[in-house]
C-alpha cells in the first residue's frame, strides 16, 4: 500500500512540475487569485508580454557564481583539492553522474540543478538549468500560443516577441540535450491534468525540431536591439537580448553537436569512430557558422574579437592603445563592476550579484596557504590539460619540430599559456607582504615546493588564472569590495564561433573546407585565433590529413575555451570520454635549478629545470554508460515513454 500511494505521489508532483512550471503544488496553490496576470493582460502589448518574456532571462543560471563555490569543469581540464570532493567535478572524475542532482550529495552547488528554483529570484542561488527548463520551455510555447493576443502592436514588436520565444524554447532543450541526449521536445502547452505520453526522440530529431526554432529566430530577431525603434527606449542596456547572431550562433552549434561522432555513431568505447561525423548536419553547421561570421567580419555588428595586447601579460595590463581587453571577457576589475564579455561575448544571461564573485568564485583558483586566498575548495589545471598549450610556433609540444625544451619548459609557448596559467616562479603577490610571508611572493610549485601542498596549494603544479587574475589575494586585495572585481563566463563568444565553424567545415572536407556564404577556409578561421594572440598557424604537416586537421582544432578549442565549462561536453560528442589519455589527470613533476634569486630579476619562463617529468593522480574509469548524465528517477518514473539513459 505504501508503495502504490508513493508512485501516485510521484506520478502527481511530476505532472505539476511539467504542465505549471517548477513550482510544487504546494507553493503555486498558496499564490492568491490576485496575484495571478490574465491572458488577456500579459499578451495584450508588447510591454506586457516582454515582461512575460524577462523571466526566462532571469531563468538563465549564472554557472561560474551558482554557489558560493561552483563546479563547472567536468573534463580533464581541473582538479580539486579533497576538501572539494563533494563537489560535482569530482564525483564525476569517480563516475558518479547521480551528482549533478542536487540532493544526491546533500549539496547546493551544481549549477545544472537548483532545489530551490525560484524564476523571479534575483538571487544568484535560486537558478539551475535543469530545474528550470521545463518551466521556461513552457512559458515559451505559451506565448507562441498567445501571440494572436497580441494586437496592440507594431511589426517589428510582433518579430520580436516571437524570435525569442523561438529561440528560448529550442535553447531550453538544447542546454539538456547535451547532457541528457534526446527528450521529448515540447513544442505545444501541455493540458494540465492529462496524462503525458509524450516520448523520448533521438538527439538527431530533437536537433531538427531546434534548428527549426532557431532558423525561425535568426529571421525574426535584428542583429542588434539599440537599432530598432524599441530598443531605443532602453538604448545601450540591450546587450543581453536575443538578437539574430545568438540565434545563428546556436543554430550553428546546435547542427555541429548532430553531426558529433556520439550522435551519429551512438555511445561506444575504443574511439574508433572519433572522425566519423555526419557531413549532412556539419554542412549545415558551417552554413549557420559562415552566416554569422559573415556578417561579424563585414562591419556589421557589435562583435568583434577582443585584443589580446599587453604591456604585462602576467598581470593582465593592456597595452596602450588597445581598445579592447582578452581578460575583459571573463573579468572586469576597476571599471564599476561593469559585466564581463568585452566585444566578444555573444549569450550571457543576468549577473546582477556582480559582488557575488568575492564571496567565493574568485577565491577557489589560488593556494590558501596561510590565508594567502582566503578561500575554500581549491582547483588546479591537470598537467595533462597544460599540455594542450604548445608553443609560440603553433605547434603541439609532442610535435618534432616544436622546439620543446624539458629543461626550459616554460619558455616560448603560446601566449596564452602565459596568459591563463600560473606556474613554477611567477610572481604571485605584488603588493606589500609581511617578512614572515614574503617566501610566497613568487609560486614554489616545483615538487616538494612552497605552493605544492595538496591541501591548500597545487596538486598538479599549476594554478590557474584565466578567470580570476592572481591579484585576487590577500595583499594585493582585488576581491575587496574596492576592486569592482566581476566575474562572469559567457554561454557562448565569437572565438567560439571560429572554432565551431572550423570544425564543421573540417567534418566535411579537411582544412581546405568553407561554408558557401564565408569566405574563409577551416584553417583560416583557426589561424584567425592564432593571428589574435601572437601564435603560428596551423604546421603544414596537420592540413593535408583531414584527421590530424581535426586533432589541431579539437587542440586549438581545448586552448582558445580553456575552463570557460565546454570541455566536457567537447570529449563526450568527440567518443573520447572514455580514452586514454582524455580519461586520466596528471600532476608535473621537476626539480628547481635556480633558487629564489633568479626570479626578482629575470622572466620565470626563462628558468631552468630538471628532471620534468609527469606522474598520474587518478584515471576515470568510464564506460558507455557515462555518455549521458543519468535522468531523475522520479521523471523517469512518471510514464514508459520518458525512459532511462542506458546503464542508469
Amino acid at each position: 500500500m505504501k508503495q502504490h500511494k508513493y508512485k501516485i505521489l510521484l506520478w502527481g508532483s511530476l505532472l505539476s512540475f511539467l504542465t505549471f512550471g517548477l513550482f510544487s503544488c504546494e507553493t503555486y496553490l498558496e499564490k492568491s487569485p490576485d496575484s495571478v496576470v490574465s491572458e488577456e493582460t500579459a499578451f495584450e502589448n508588447f510591454t506586457n508580454f516582454q515582461g512575460f518574456i524577462e523571466e526566462m532571462y532571469n531563468c538563465i543560471p549564472d554557472k561560474e557564481k551558482k554557489y558560493w563555490t561552483t563546479s563547472f569543469n567536468w573534463g580533464d581540464d581541473v582538479i580539486f583539492n579533497p576538501s572539494g570532493n563533494w563537489h560535482v567535478t569530482h564525483q564525476i572524475d569517480l563516475g558518479n553522474f547521480w551528482a549533478w542532482q542536487v540532493g544526491k550529495l546533500g549539496q547546493d552547488g551544481c549549477w545544472f540543478d537548483d532545489a530551490s528554483a525560484n524564476p523571479t529570484s534575483s538571487s544568484r542561488f535560486d537558478h539551475g538549468l535543469y530545474s528550470h527548463a521545463w518551466y521556461c520551455i513552457r512559458k515559451a510555447n505559451m506565448g507562441l500560443a498567445n501571440l494572436d493576443k497580441l494586437v496592440s502592436a507594431t511589426d517589428e514588436e510582433r518579430d520580436l516577441i516571437e524570435g525569442q520565444l523561438y529561440f528560448f524554447r529550442a535553447w531550453w532543450h538544447f542546454e539538456m540535450m547535451e547532457y541528457l541526449g534526446g527528450l521529448p521536445y515540447v513544442d505545444q502547452v501541455l493540458p494540465a491534468g492529462e496524462a503525458l505520453t509524450l516520448p523520448r526522440e533521438s538527439y538527431q530529431e530533437c536537433a531538427d525540431k531546434a534548428g527549426a526554432d532557431l532558423r525561425k529566430a535568426a529571421d525574426l530577431l535584428p542583429i542588434d536591439w539599440d537599432n530598432t525603434t524599441v530598443g531605443k527606449n532602453t538604448l545601450g542596456k540591450n546587450q543581453l537580448r536575443v538578437n539574430k547572431i545568438m540565434a545563428l550562433g546556436y543554430l550553428g552549434k546546435n547542427y555541429l553537436w548532430a553531426a558529433s561522432p556520439l550522435m551519429k555513431n551512438g555511445a561506444q568505447t575504443g574511439g574508433g569512430n572519433t572522425y566519423n561525423y555526419d557531413e549532412s548536419y556539419a554542412q549545415k553547421a558551417a552554413e549557420a557558422f559562415g552566416e554569422l561570421l559573415a556578417l561579424v567580419e563585414g562591419g556589421e555588428t557589435q562583435y568583434e574579437l577582443a585584443e589580446f595586447n599587453y604591456s604585462d601579460v602576467y598581470n593582465h595590463k593592456r597595452a596602450s592603445g588597445a581598445t579592447s581587453c582578452y581578460s575583459d571577457i571573463f573579468y572586469t576589475s576597476g571599471q564599476s563592476w561593469l559585466m564581463p564579455g568585452s566585444t566578444e561575448a555573444i549569450f550571457r544571461g543576468p549577473s546582477n550579484d556582480y559582488n557575488g564573485s568575492n564571496w567565493g568564485a574568485t577565491k577557489t583558483w589560488g593556494p590558501t596557504i596561510n590565508n594567502l586566498v582566503e578561500g575554500g575548495e581549491i582547483r588546479t589545471p591537470a598537467a595533462n590539460y597544460v599540455n594542450l598549450y604548445g608553443m609560440e610556433n603553433g605547434l603541439p609540444l609532442d610535435d618534432p619540430n616544436s622546439g620543446f625544451d624539458p629543461e626550459y619548459p616554460f619558455k616560448n609557448r603560446d601566449p596564452r599559456f602565459y596568459h591563463d596559467i600560473v606556474f613554477d616562479g611567477f610572481k604571485y603577490v605584488n603588493g606589500t607582504m609581511t617578512n614572515d610571508m614574503e617566501y610566497l611572493r613568487y609560486c614554489g610549485l616545483a615538487t616538494n615546493g612552497t605552493m605544492r601542498s595538496v591541501t591548500n596549494g597545487s596538486r598538479t603544479g599549476y594554478f590557474i588564472q584565466k578567470l580570476t587574475p592572481h591579484t585576487a589575494n590577500k595583499y594585493d586585495g582585488l576581491y575587496n569590495w574596492s576592486g569592482n572585481l566581476h566575474v562572469y563566463l559567457p554561454y557562448m563568444r565569437l572565438g567560439d564561433i571560429y572554432t565551431m565553424y572550423a570544425e564543421a567545415c573540417a567534418a566535411v572536407g579537411g582544412a581546405s573546407a568553407k561554408a558557401s556564404n564565408f569566405s574563409k577556409t577551416a584553417e583560416e578561421a583557426i589561424n584567425t585565433l592564432r593571428d589574435r594572440v601572437g601564435a603560428g598557424h596551423v604546421g603544414a604537416s596537420y592540413t593535408g590529413s583531414r584527421d590530424a586537421f581535426i586533432d589541431e582544432v579539437r587542440r586549438e578549442r581545448a586552448v582558445e575555451l580553456s575552463f570557460e565549462g565546454f570541455r566536457f561536453n567537447d570529449l563526450q560528442r568527440w567518443l573520447l570520454l572514455t580514452e586514454y589519455p582524455y580519461n586520466i589527470k596528471t600532476s608535473q613533476e621537476f626539480d628547481r635549478v635556480e633558487d629564489n634569486s633568479f626570479f626578482t630579476d629575470n622572466d620565470p619562463k626563462d628558468a631552468r629545470v630538471s628532471n620534468f617529468r609527469e606522474e598520474l593522480i587518478l584515471t576515470r574509469d568510464f564506460g558507455t554508460k557515462h555518455y549521458w548524465f543519468p535522468l531523475k528517477i522520479e521523471d523517469v518514473s512518471m510514464y514508459p515513454e520518458f525512459y532511462q539513459n542506458p546503464g542508469w
